[in-house]
Order: C-alpha cells, then sequence, then structure tokens
C-alpha cells in the first residue's frame, strides 16, 4: 500500500492515479495528523507491503517531524519514506537519507523513476516484515529449545544431540517438534533457509 501525505490535492491524485497504473494500492492524506489518525495505536502492515511518499513542507506538521515520529514509533523500517518537496537542496536530501529515509526526490520529478523506487520500497517492507515475523517467531521458544534448535542447525542428528546435552533422544524429538511447530516450518532444511 502506498501512502501519499501531501497537502496540494492535485500531487496526490496525480501520484495515486500513477501508483495505480502500475497495480499499487493508494490512499492520499492531506497532512501528517489524518495519516497519524489513520495508523493510530495498532495499525496492521499491509501484506503487499507499505510505504509512504512524504511531502516535506505541510502546514499542519513538517515532514520531517512527521518521520521522526513515525521512526520513534520503530515503523520506518516495514513503512519506506520516500521524501518529496519542491523546495530541497543537496543538504536537506543528505540529511534525510542519513536519517534512514528510503529516497529523497525533487519535485518536478520523473513518474518512472518515481514509482520504480515505490516499489523497490514495498519489496523493502516485505522483507523488513518477514524479518520482524522471524524474531516474533524466535522470541516464543524457550532457551532450551535455542539451544536444540543451534545444534539441529549445525547438523547434529537428535541421537547426537541428546549425547552433547546430557538429555533423552525423546525429549531432543519433543524440543525438536516444537520448535519446528513455532517457528512454522517442517524440516531443518527449511528452518535453516528461513533463518539466513
Amino acid at each position: 500500500m502506498l501512502h501519499i501525505v501531501d497537502d496540494e490535492e492535485a500531487i496526490r491524485d496525480s501520484l495515486i492515479w500513477l501508483a495505480e497504473s502500475r497495480q499499487i494500492h493508494a490512499a492520499g492524506y492531506d497532512g501528517a495528523q489524518p495519516f497519524l489518525d489513520m495508523l493510530g495505536t495498532d495499525y496492521a502492515f499491509n501484506p503487499e507491503g507499505d510505504c509512504l511518499l512524504l511531502d516535506m513542507r505541510m502546514p499542519d506538521m513538517s515532514g520531517a517531524l512527521l518521520f521522526d515520529t513515525l521512526a520513534a514509533r520503530g515503523l520506518t523500517q516495514r513503512m519506506p519514506v520516500i521524501f518529496l518537496t519542491g523546495h530541497g537542496d543537496v543538504p536537506m536530501a543528505v540529511d534525510s537519507l542519513k536519517r534512514g529515509a528510503f529516497d529523497f526526490f525533487e519535485k518536478p520529478f520523473n513518474d518512472n523513476k518515481l514509482i520504480d523506487r515505490v516499489e523497490e520500497a514495498l519489496q523493502a517492507s516485505l522483507k523488513a516484515g518477514d524479518q520482524a515475523l522471524v524474531q516474533t517467531r524466535l522470541a516464543s521458544l524457550s532457551s532450551r529449545e535455542r539451544e536444540v534448535m543451534d545444534l539441529i542447525l549445525e547438523g547434529r542428528m537428535n541421537k547426537v544431540i541428546a549425547d552433547m546435552m546430557g538429555i533423552s533422544m525423546r525429549t531432543v524429538e519433543v524440543h525438536r517438534a516444537h520448535i519446528l511447530s513455532k517457528m512454522q516450518v517442517r524440516t531443518a532444511v527449511e528452518l535453516a533457509r528461513l533463518l539466513k
């Protein structure tokens, strides 16, 4: 989902049209506060990824301040931000990128280059979402399950793990089953692929 925060209606409408011409769902907001209201406190990230096109200068709250607010909430990894401005300069662009913006475009911009970067940002959003999901699954493992998982990932067989840890082979099998279930994979190979 492409979120467009810009106080100029004509810009929002043209960007929505441009995004939808590439089959990217888009929504526009006339300022920072309506966008923050939409996010609420428990925004559910889009399964197709999220990206924010953000105008730098707006009357209610600057794009830089909105970016800082989102960064403080830990949202800018899952929702990469591309700044748009008609009043940019090199130091502003460099500062934005150093602070974690995905990209910076000056108006007028090349439509195709902008949407190409939006597509790349959506892919980055998906990868960040996958990583967050894996971390959540890993956090659900007990410390003992983590130890067993590490040995599984080293390619150790159940009997060897049991001997190394001083536990029964049946206990290793139970831990292995719990690990695979919690990580939502079927095999050790899938587990390794998930964690690479």
